[in-house]
């Protein structure tokens, strides 16, 4: 690819700023209409590749495919990333900034100087002092998360069309909608998409490759109180709300929390709490990287509740666990040769591979459970779901050079 002309960087600083928020509290798919904004515009580039087939469907799906160029043996590999960003930080009126050469000086961002990006609290920006570093410019995330996926993909679809010498297998690719809010995969069509594995677009750090994630599950505890005149309730009312507030308390604060735990340690995090005199809920999000701890984490949450309504006679709860995903790894474990062709496309680009879990999940972690095995490739997005989010313009290169190894490898002699 020495003598190609990226576009990865014009691309990102396109995408980035149309806004694409999904939206937690919306029953729709997508759950926001403006993802369709997007994903139009990729269609349209598509189609004016030549890509023909290229689509966008009821659910905010685009489906694209590049035919084999060789009569070789070769699986159909899938590149997948999603169009939408996290509604933790605006993603409205985004102002890409590019900082060529970076030198290692703080960056401090011209919309709100408060918002400095620094190699103190970004360590890996130290070790890309030299390259291109986009960031926004203050009052809302960046995007790259995962915009930087949907360009490195864009990119390599133009460097497949506009090198046909290039051998390779036929290339299926997808751009889902609301990853960020769990709901990634959950129309995509899988016959429709016929591929034999593939890998996510949404990574970190150059050189890493992720082939697990958590497992997860959603956990909703409930309390049911009892309702009473206030001027007459002693003995007789019990406030669901005080009984959930005892429940939280007995908590622990220093352990079981994402706030506490790293590697692989697992935790139990609640984000959001409602109700009222006569019932209140408290919703969690439960993780692990073995899926049968999740069970012991939901059995000591019911432990936590009997004790908290033992305290308040009269009060009930229930528990409701919902499976969001699972570990990617118990899918890549025994189809091994996914992950061992990424290794080498990594060495072949000139990386030392360093394989990583994902403390979190990816479209992939649920792929890989619905027949398509999907480990998860570095595209350079850092400081994700805040303002200080940026990314570097050869850390996109160097994946779409990875991707394109992918697929060079993948041809059988």
């Amino acid at each position: 690819m020495n003598n190609y002309k990226s576009s990865v960087a014009d691309r990102f600083m396109r995408y980035v700023q149309v806004d694409t928020t999904a939206d937690p509290n919306s029953d729709t798919q997508p759950s926001s209409m403006k993802q369709k904004d997007l994903s139009r515009m990729l269609v349209q580039e598509l189609l004016e590749l030549g890509i023909s087939d290229a689509h966008l469907d009821e659910h905010g799906y685009v489906y694209a495919t590049i035919e084999a160029n060789t009569n070789k043996t070769a699986p159909v590999i899938c590149f997948c990333a999603h169009v939408d960003t996290a509604p933790d930080c605006s993603g409205t009126d985004v102002k890409p900034i590019l900082h060529k050469n970076y030198t290692g000086a703080d960056i401090v961002l011209p919309d709100d100087e408060s918002v400095v990006i620094s190699t103190s609290r970004h360590g890996y920006l130290k070790e890309r002092i030299g390259d291109d570093i986009i960031t926004a410019s203050g009052k809302t995330l960046l995007g790259a998360d995962d915009k930087a996926g949907v360009a490195i993909i864009m990119d390599l679809a133009k460097y497949l069309v506009e090198n046909p010498s290039v051998e390779h297998g036929k290339v299926r690719i997808i751009f889902t909608p609301d990853e960020e809010i769990g709901r990634g995969v959950n129309k995509i069509d899988m016959a429709k998409l016929a591929a034999d594995f593939g890998y996510t677009l949404d990574g970190g750090e150059r050189g890493h490759l992720e082939g697990e994630s958590f497992s997860a599950d959603g956990c909703t505890v409930s309390f049911c109180g009892i309702s009473a005149h206030p001027g007459y309730a002693k003995n007789k009312m019990v406030n669901a709300q005080k009984v959930a507030a005892y429940f939280m308390s007995l908590l622990p604060a220093d352990t079981w929390c994402p706030e506490q735990t790293e590697g692989y340690e697992g935790f139990v995090h609640p984000v959001h709490m409602e109700g009222g005199l006569e019932e209140a809920k408290v919703q969690f999000i439960v993780r692990d990287f073995v899926t049968a701890k999740l069970a012991e984490y939901e059995a000591r949450l019911e432990t936590l509740a009997q004790e908290a309504i033992a305290k308040f006679p009269g009060a009930t709860y229930s528990i409701k666990v919902q499976e969001q995903y699972r570990n990617m790894r118990e899918i890549l474990d025994q189809q091994p040769h996914v992950m061992a062709i990424a290794e080498e496309a990594y060495k072949l680009s000139g990386l030392k591979p360093e394989i990583k879990n994902i403390r979190g999940g990816t479209d992939g972690s649920r792929l890989s459970f619905m027949g398509l095995p999907c480990p998860n490739i570095f595209t350079g997005e850092m400081g994700i779901h805040s303002k200080q989010e940026y990314v570097s313009v050869q850390d996109m290169e160097k994946a779409v050079e990875v991707c394109a190894n992918i697929l060079a490898l993948s041809i059988k002699a």
